[in-house]
C-alpha cells in the first residue's frame, strides 16, 4: 500500500482529482462535462457571451466588448503562463476529453471562465458566475487538471478582469464605435 501525506500539497492534488473525476463515471455528469470542456475551449463560450451582450446592449456595446477583450487577453496570459511552466497533465486518472496541448498549469478554461464571470457579471449577467464555476468544475470530472490548476486559473483570470475593471467601465461607451 502506498503512503499517502495528507500534508502534502501534491497528494491532496491528486486526491481531489481522483475523487472528482470519479464523478464522470455518471453518464449523465460527464456528458455535461465533456460538454462544457467543448464550448470553454479557447474561451470560445466566454467571448461567444460577450459578443452577444454586445449585440443585445447597445447601450453598452463598447463595455460588453472590453469584457470580452479582457476575457480573451486573460486566456492568452495564461497560455503564457502553461508554456512557461510546462507541468504535465496528471496520468493517474483516465481523461474523458482530448485536450489542446500537453500542460496543465494553470487551467486556461478557468482562467477565462473567471474573468468572464467578473468582467460580465458586472455587468449584470448573474448566470456567468455560476456557469463558469462549472465550467472550472468539469476540468476536474474530466480529468484534465488538478485542482491548483483550475485555482490558479481561475485567480489569474479574476485578477485579469478586476485590473482592467476601470478600463472596461470608465472608457466612453459610443455604441461600439470605440
Amino acid at each position: 500500500m502506498e503512503h499517502t501525506d495528507p500534508t502534502d500539497p501534491m497528494d491532496l492534488d491528486h486526491r481531489v482529482l481522483s475523487a472528482c473525476r470519479a464523478y464522470g463515471a455518471d453518464p449523465r455528469v460527464a456528458g455535461a462535462a465533456r460538454a462544457l470542456s467543448r464550448a470553454g475551449e479557447h474561451g470560445a463560450l466566454w467571448l461567444a457571451a460577450g459578443l452577444a451582450g454586445a449585440a443585445v446592449d447597445g447601450a453598452r456595446r463598447g463595455t460588453w466588448l472590453r469584457g470580452t477583450a479582457l476575457t480573451a487577453g486573460a486566456h492568452l496570459v495564461s497560455m503564457g503562463v502553461k508554456r512557461a511552466v510546462r507541468r504535465p497533465r496528471p496520468t493517474h486518472v483516465e481523461p474523458l476529453v482530448r485536450t489542446a496541448g500537453r500542460h496543465s498549469f494553470p487551467s486556461s478554461h478557468a482562467t477565462s471562465a473567471a474573468a468572464a464571470a467578473v468582467a460580465f457579471g458586472a455587468l449584470g449577467a448573474h448566470a456567468v458566475p455560476p456557469l463558469a464555476a462549472a465550467m472550472c468544475l468539469s476540468r476536474l470530472v474530466v480529468g484534465v487538471h488538478y485542482p491548483s490548476d483550475v485555482v490558479a486559473g481561475a485567480a489569474l483570470g479574476a485578477l485579469t478582469a478586476c485590473v482592467g475593471s476601470r478600463w472596461m467601465k470608465t472608457a466612453p461607451d459610443d455604441g461600439g464605435r470605440s
